[in-house]
């Protein structure tokens, strides 16, 4: 891993990329989603903080666990004056997100459970499809794949 200098207070997206593991067209959608930000130098290239190595070590780990980049913008925002995360909010942070881990989880668990009950349909059309229509919510209202359950709407 390249080392940069304790002097060099700025990074250029090169150095970014190369120290934080994450590609440079990464690192661009970052920056234009908000996650991180640059300045512009009079020949108009990105420089970055050193904080931002951080931030990106953040943004990726929160990846990592499946939690969408709109929700760690969100989370990043809420930080006093957009600081730098630190251990602390990344405890604070996660826990929060452990319920909807927990029930990502869940669902995943169910879908790898079923996922041989559709092997001979096919077309998840089934009356009692236990992917499409779980627990059977909607049949009494139509069969198979036609309704996905979302979020409740206006019945």
């Amino acid at each position: 891993m390249p080392q940069i200098p304790e002097k060099v207070q700025e990074l250029t997206v090169g150095q970014l990329s190369a120290r934080s593991g994450a590609a440079v067209s990464a690192l661009h959608f970052y920056e234009a989603k908000g996650l991180i930000r640059s300045r512009r130098t009079s020949g108009n290239q990105r420089r970055y903080s050193r904080d931002a190595l951080r931030r990106v070590a953040f943004v990726r780990a929160a990846q990592r666990v499946g939690i969408p980049l709109a929700t760690i913008r969100e989370a990043l925002s809420q930080l006093p004056e957009e600081r730098t995360p630190n251990r602390e909010d990344w405890a604070r942070l996660s826990e929060n997100w452990r319920a909807v881990l927990d029930e990502r989880i869940r669902q995943l668990g169910r879908l790898r459970d079923h996922l041989t009950d559709c092997i001979g349909c096919g077309c998840l059309s089934l009356e009692n499809c236990v992917l499409s229509n779980p627990d059977d919510v909607f049949g009494d209202r139509l069969t198979g794949s036609r309704l996905w359950p979302t979020q409740p709407g206006p019945a």
